[in-house]
């Protein structure tokens, strides 16, 4: 919002200023007159709940607008330090039932939708999930902006507007197959336009050199290729207090919408060329990068979104500070969250240097005091390289200041290391070789005050391994932040039998402050409160049942256990491991050893990127090996599994709940942090896992005995690597023999064979970097240690009451505070 926009002089959350009728009659009123339907009165009329839900939409956003008018204009006038958290992902999920939640209006909401025959929930389904993230890191974003504004923190959000989402996902014989995810076909009723803001992004062009009013030569660029970039806003409302925060989107738009003469020329694909290409920017999420124009529109997707930011904090700045820049370091802080905006350190010094005149050594220092990077990822495919030959022909002037900024670096490691020409080339910000790139994860490490992982061990493996050379030279750089989810979401809005049940035993108080959840622990011995435990777990699981045969048209029996694996599809997450378990108590099945066997119904869902050949294999091998189990009589009474597609928000939030077993396996020192397990976690799923990421923190806070551990640690796994012999670990196990053999079998495959031979051979190959082979025979172990631990029901549901008891440490509450005390140095707004 620009800062000439703002609540009226006096104005507030009650002030007349802003009337409301009651909702009831707002809801009729936008329903008739500002979308002009005419309600036939027919509930099942899929187009009026259609309307119903715009008119609600804009209804309950009525009620928030001049509460973030409020908090936009006490932001823009604080003189206390600012966040700006810069994200190509924000997996928001839908926004009516939460602004419903934050501003605690569902009973005014239901009430209102009772006049219509119709209730809060069918109405709530017709709101698409927002398609502004891929996974984990976009999840974990939306989070962190739930709690800026639950902590009333001076935090806005800065992502793009993607007209499609990454993909959506459905199932053909067995395989996945992506169709474009339009979530904003029907409009997009929380978002408001901002065209006063619009910035230009330039790309392309060349440097050039000129003499500025006082005489001095400077560099600029010229000839460029402009595109527009247009803002929408999307309010982030805190938890009932008044507060209410900004997500700003940018969209991307040419700066001519189509050239005239080629037009009246008849040359019509010419005329639009101009407009089209700007409006791929903001296209779609994360296009394939397989091919040198994906890359392309990928590194223009991160600059779009770093230069749009930049270029809109500095203009608020100018705006109330002229061009005094001395100050901006300690004002401002700009949150990187993963490599993917690294582009802004040379960005803002470009801004600084070529449009405001500041030097180098100046520009440098307010860089250096206001940039602050998150690493997710300990894979080193997943640290961004760009080549030097694709940033020189698309942005030739931040090529040049990356250049400068990694020769001055390099002055550094001569100091701490003279002579040493490896360390030289191991730590440039340029990797050398016939086709040189740049490492955008050491130029956001170069350029930052703080560099933070997200979970214990993540941490630790960054400072000892990753980056070790970058520690040593900043030790106190660098510092751990683990992840948490919001529990507003993640529990009281997706588990509303639970949360009432905790809110008659414990109070209401959890729900700002997670902490407070600890005192459900003596309730773990309670016989009566389990029971009420056990009813809210069987009507979250008949829910979930119920989603389940929609989607698949396999129905899970609620007795059964259920066991879940809900991620992104990728070979470390190990959904393999999982599949082979599968296999093994479907052989156990055949051969008629049953005896002690739990019944279970294992649900996996996930998308896998749509270049990425062997995460779609795994996708049809669970598939195939579902249909198999699933048609075969002798399983009918022991074992379901569903492959569930399209697996999104609003379908973890029906998940979550049921899940009894939480699978979180992948192989140790690869998961940075997971927050799907922190979610289980706190619905009091119980987690077989390894020691990676965030379970091993989820392991401390819960009890080692209320956790199902298996599997090779992470220094395990290293040494492991050096002598791994995977077959014959498979020739020493009858079990493992077995499920090799009908995987390799063409068992599951009868029509089609060798077609997993890719994945088998995988497990056998000595360099299998997810060793997966290797943790099988635990996790065999482990999940027959879970079946005796669940025929105890009364011992089960202590150790799930336990875990959500223990669940405080994982709110996004503490994780922020934490940003908000150690990196950000900023205080709740006033």
């Amino acid at each position: 919002m620009s800062n000439t926009l703002s609540a009226p002089p006096n104005a507030s959350p009650t002030d007349t200023s802003f009337p409301h009728l009651d909702l009831s009659s707002e809801l009729a009123r936008h329903l008739t007159i500002t979308l002009g339907h005419d309600f036939t009165g027919d509930s099942t009329d899929k187009q009026n709940s259609e309307y119903l839900y715009q008119a609600l939409a804009i209804t309950v956003r009525d009620r928030l607008v001049p509460i973030w008018l409020e908090t936009w204009k006490k932001t823009c006038l604080s003189e206390d330090r600012k966040v700006y958290y810069l994200s190509l992902e924000f997996l928001i999920g839908r926004s009516l039932t939460n602004a419903v939640e934050n501003l605690d209006l569902d009973e005014d909401v239901r009430k209102a939708l009772r006049a219509y025959s119709v209730g809060m929930e069918e109405v709530a389904d017709k709101e698409l999930d927002a398609g502004l993230g891929n996974g984990g890191l976009g999840r974990l974003a939306a989070c962190f902006l739930d709690s800026c504004a639950n902590l009333q923190l001076p935090v806005v959000g800065y992502g793009i507007r993607y007209e499609y989402g990454m993909f959506h996902q459905h199932i053909e014989d067995g395989r996945q197959v992506e169709d474009p995810d339009r979530w904003l076909r029907d409009g997009n009723p929380w978002e408001i336009k901002r065209p006063e803001d619009t910035r230009r992004v330039r790309f392309y062009g060349r440097t050039e050199n000129y003499y500025d009013e006082h005489g001095t030569l400077r560099p600029r660029l010229v000839d460029s290729y402009d595109v527009l970039a247009v803002p929408f806003d999307m309010p982030v409302p805190g938890y009932r207090n008044d507060t209410v925060n900004t997500l700003r989107l940018w969209k991307a738009s040419t700066t001519d919408v189509f050239n005239l003469s080629e037009f009246n020329a008849g040359s019509y694909p010419e005329a639009v060329a101009a407009k089209n290409d700007a409006e791929q920017i903001s296209m779609v999420l994360y296009p394939n990068d397989a091919s040198e124009n994906g890359k392309e529109l990928r590194l223009k997707q991160q600059y779009f979104l770093v230069s749009a930011s930049l270029q809109d904090v500095i203009a608020r700045w100018v705006e109330q500070h002229g061009e005094d820049f001395s100050d901006f370091g300690r004002k401002n802080c700009f949150q990187l969250n993963d490599t993917h905006p690294a582009c802004a350190v040379p960005e803002l010094m470009r801004l600084l240097m070529d449009e405001h005149g500041l030097e180098w050594d100046d520009a440098w220092d307010v860089v250096t005091r206001c940039m602050a990077y998150t690493n997710h990822t300990l894979l080193p495919e997943a640290l961004e390289r760009w080549s030097v030959g694709l940033f020189s022909r698309l942005l030739p002037r931040l090529l040049d200041i990356i250049y400068e900024i990694n020769a001055r670096f390099l002055k550094l490691v001569d100091q701490q290391w003279p002579g040493d020409v490896a360390m030289r080339r191991e730590m440039s910000l340029i990797e050398e070789g016939d086709n040189p790139h740049i490492r955008m994860a050491y130029l956001a490490i170069v350029g930052s005050f703080s560099v933070n992982g997200v979970a214990g061990l993540h941490t630790q493996l960054l400072e000892s391994g990753l980056f070790k050379h970058f520690n040593t030279l900043w030790p106190r750089k660098f510092n751990n932040k683990t992840n948490g989810v919001t529990q507003r979401r993640w529990l009281s809005h997706c588990n509303p039998g639970l949360r009432d049940l905790l809110n008659e035993t414990i109070g209401e108080g959890w729900q700002k402050d997670l902490t407070k959840i600890k005192e459900l622990t003596p309730y773990a011995t309670d016989a009566d409160f389990r029971k009420k435990w056990i009813d809210v777990k069987q009507e979250n699981k008949a829910r979930l049942s119920d989603l389940v045969v929609a989607e698949t048209g396999v129905r899970f029996d609620t007795s059964f256990m259920f066991d879940v694996q809900v991620k992104r599809i990728h070979e470390y997450k190990r959904q393999l491991l999982n599949v082979l378990h599968i296999v093994h108590l479907y052989d156990r099945i055949l051969r008629g050893e049953t005896a002690g066997m739990v019944p279970r119904c294992v649900l996996i869902g996930g998308k896998a990127a749509p270049g990425y050949h062997v995460a779609k294999l795994i996708v049809k091998l669970i598939n195939d090996v579902a249909k198999k189990v699933n048609n075969h009589p002798a399983a009918n009474d022991l074992l379901k599994v569903v492959f569930f597609p399209n697996y999104r928000v609003s379908s973890m939030e029906v998940i979550c709940p049921a899940t009894e077993l939480s699978e979180q396996i992948s192989t140790a020192g690869k998961e940075a942090s997971g927050t799907g397990n922190m979610k289980f976690m706190m619905n009091g799923a119980l987690t077989i896992g390894t020691l990676d990421g965030a379970n091993i923190e989820i392991r401390e806070n819960a009890g080692a005995e209320n956790f199902f551990l298996f599997g090779l640690d992470a220094a395990e796994v290293t040494e492991l690597k050096k002598d791994y012999r995977p077959n014959e670990i498979i020739a020493a196990d009858e079990d493992i023999v077995r499920i090799m053999n009908l995987l390799e079998s063409g068992h599951f495959n009868p029509d089609n064979p060798g077609l997993f031979d890719l994945l088998t051979s995988g497990l056998r190959n000595p360099q299998d970097p997810w060793v997966t082979i290797a943790d099988l025979r635990a996790y065999i172990d482990a999940q027959a240690e879970v079946g005796k631990a669940y025929q105890d029901v009364d011992h089960w549901n202590q150790m799930s009451i336990l875990n959500t008891a223990g669940s405080g440490w994982f709110s996004s509450d503490r994780t922020i505070q934490q940003y908000a005390d150690d990196i950000w140095d900023v205080r709740p707004l006033s």
